[in-house]
């Protein structure tokens, strides 16, 4: 071992020596972390949400229904419905039910790319 705190390989640029260095004799101006716990009413978990996929120009029709039966495991005609749905209205209500799974919901369809929105059912 050299010494030195990282194998010359790794070692930081010289213009970066000074960002990696701990300020020495410094009063830290960063207090102590504060943890704020996200709360929600119990009116706001218990109503029933909807999981809404919108319309978009960019993705295939068999794309959007092939992404239906992944993420809600329907079977291929459910799915095609709901992607002719969103097709011909410009949305389609997919799933409906407590707030949280539709929020991984909402985002499974993000990973996918779809335009997908969380609304409270009427």
């Amino acid at each position: 071992m050299s010494g030195e705190p990282f194998p010359a390989a790794l070692a930081l640029p010289p213009e970066f020596a000074m960002i990696a260095q701990p300020l020495r004799g410094a009063a830290s101006t960063v207090g102590a972390p504060t943890i704020e716990k996200e709360t929600r009413s119990q009116e706001e978990l218990e109503v029933p949400w909807n999981v809404v996929v919108h319309n978009d120009p960019v993705n295939l029709m068999s794309y959007v229904t092939m992404v239906f039966q992944r993420v809600f495991g329907y079977p291929r005609e459910k799915a095609e419905r709901h992607m002719l749905e969103v097709h011909h209205k410009g949305r389609s209500i997919l799933w409906t039910g407590m707030r949280e799974p539709a929020e991984l919901y909402v985002q499974q369809l993000h990973g996918y790319l779809l335009l997908a929105t969380l609304e409270k059912a009427v």
